[in-house]
């Protein structure tokens, strides 16, 4: 193989994590359904998060996800690609559109994914 290199948005301060995963699934233009503790997180900043939005460009995970184990992180698309290069995310690594779907095509189901 070949080594690559993408742009990432990772986790805010207190968001951060490191390990070991591997890919357990791979979705295009996956629906997102945040967890009950982002919806109560947002609420409390006075922000509505909606408990299900279907897949497509305004949805937050973008075109592509990949699933880290059984963990409710992953590495997906962004419906705001000015935010790659920063600590954006809830723990997910966000990537642009164009890269996460290069990258989806490259890894199969079960490739390790260590986050340093």
């Amino acid at each position: 193989g070949q080594a690559r290199r993408y742009g990432v948005g990772v986790g805010k301060e207190g968001f951060q994590w490191t390990g070991t995963e591997t890919i357990s699934q791979k979705k295009h233009w996956p629906d997102w359904r945040p967890p009950a503790e982002m919806i109560a997180r947002e609420k409390k900043k006075g922000r509505i998060l909606p408990a299900h939005m279907p897949g497509g460009p305004a949805n937050p995970l973008g075109a592509r996800a990949l699933y880290l184990g059984s963990t409710l992180y992953r590495i997906h698309g962004t419906n705001a690609p000015w935010t790659i290069g920063g600590n954006v995310s809830s723990g997910c690594i966000r990537m642009r559109n164009e890269d996460v779907m290069d990258l989806y095509e490259r890894v199969k189901i079960g490739t390790k994914v260590v986050v340093i």
